[in-house]
């Protein structure tokens, strides 16, 4: 069985389809979007190597020629180098506008891949197939694409919606543990910044999610994108709305941006402290109240996910280094910063013109370095 959700966005509208085995169906899912019946397939060594021949495949017994473009794995690939090489690669593929790119892997496949469609020839078509739980529910819907710069993470990208998103939840069951809490953290986060209900419905399931349990997971992961979807139509650019899809990333980015991208906090982890971060400074402005953070925390510790600084071993922080990284966030305005923050469970808003020196104080208090 499989279930679809629309993201309507007028002429750029498309589905996003949750289910089993929607990999063995890629080629007759993707064919309709192919003029010549061929698309580059950018992916990771890792992923390729788990999936790529059922994926190959699936799209061969359509008529549709894979390409494959296959990449470093981690976050280091999205970058301007990683990116030029995807577009010369793309070029020596010969790829036209008539041709489309499928997206083959994690967030950061997604990402690269995506950008990489959004600036070739001026842009062609692309397709994800997200193979992480993170990039399912968040990364792979919505059409933010990026790469990252040694100054913050996804500061150089372009808005540009896919044509279909395939969230194959079998092929979760080669994802590592830890990855699958990294992708939790985003699902959570749904219920926490707009879904009480949901909130309250993955205290007492998180266990399932995170077991793969097949009627847990595909309600999480659908109701994550239900959700992401609804904001997405509202708002695509994150001119208003949208950008409480950035709940816990402000203090995550610069945890991240501080911890060099790599294996030591992925970014599903950053988002996790950082959530749990955001409910604590709300609490201490007086915004959301005592009982509601030290909820939101457990929820988020239950999962096996980081919530304090000390949390991210082996990386003591300095206050003033991390807010220095929260001016360069996207968000920040005028060299103001903006954090998404709660007044409940479920109910998180656009804060602007915080306070530096209150969160420098705030994070001295959770223990960083003054």
């Amino acid at each position: 069985m499989s279930r679809s959700v629309p993201v309507g966005l007028g002429e750029r509208a498309y589905e996003v389809v949750v289910g089993d085995g929607l990999l063995d169906a890629a080629g007759r899912l993707v064919a309709p979007f192919l003029k010549r019946g061929r698309t580059a397939v950018v992916s990771d060594e890792t992923v390729w190597r788990l999936h790529g021949e059922r994926l190959t495949a699936a799209l061969e017994a359509a008529g549709v020629r894979a390409l494959p473009v296959i990449v470093p794995p981690g976050e280091q690939t999205k970058s301007f180098e990683g990116l030029a090489d995807v577009c010369d690669r793309l070029l020596a593929l010969e790829l036209d506008r008539g041709d489309i790119v499928t997206a083959f892997g994690g967030g950061v496949v997604g990402d690269l891949a995506g950008f990489a469609a959004a600036i070739y020839k001026r842009g062609i078509d692309f397709v994800q197939i997200p193979t992480t739980l993170l990039a399912q529910v968040d990364s792979s819907v919505g059409g933010k694409t990026a790469i990252d710069t040694p100054r913050g993470k996804n500061l150089i990208g372009a808005f540009h919606q896919p044509k279909l998103v395939l969230a194959d939840l079998s092929v979760l069951s080669t994802l590592p543990d830890r990855e699958m809490r990294a992708g939790y953290a985003e699902i959570i986060k749904y219920g926490l910044l707009g879904d009480r209900g949901f909130f309250e419905w993955l205290e007492a399931n998180a266990a399932a999610v995170l077991a793969r349990e097949p009627e847990a997971l595909a309600h999480a992961v659908a109701r994550s994108i239900e959700m992401k979807a609804e904001i997405v139509a509202e708002d695509e650019k994150e001119q208003g709305r949208r950008a409480l899809l950035n709940l816990g990333h402000t203090f995550g980015h610069a945890l991240e941006s501080e911890t060099g991208y790599g294996d030591a906090l992925l970014h599903g982890e950053a988002v996790g402290a950082g959530m749990a971060l955001a409910f604590r400074f709300s609490a201490g402005q007086g915004l959301v109240s005592g009982q509601d953070a030290v909820r939101a925390t457990r929820a988020i510790a239950a999962s096996g996910l980081p919530t304090t600084l000390q949390d991210v071993a082996g990386h003591p922080f300095d206050a003033g280094r991390l807010v220095a990284h929260m001016g360069q966030d996207k968000k920040a305005e005028g060299g103001r910063l903006t954090f998404i923050l709660a007044r409940a469970l479920g109910e998180a808003f656009v804060a602007k013109d915080v306070d530096a020196g209150a969160v420098r104080d705030f994070l001295v208090a959770e223990g960083a370095r003054p």
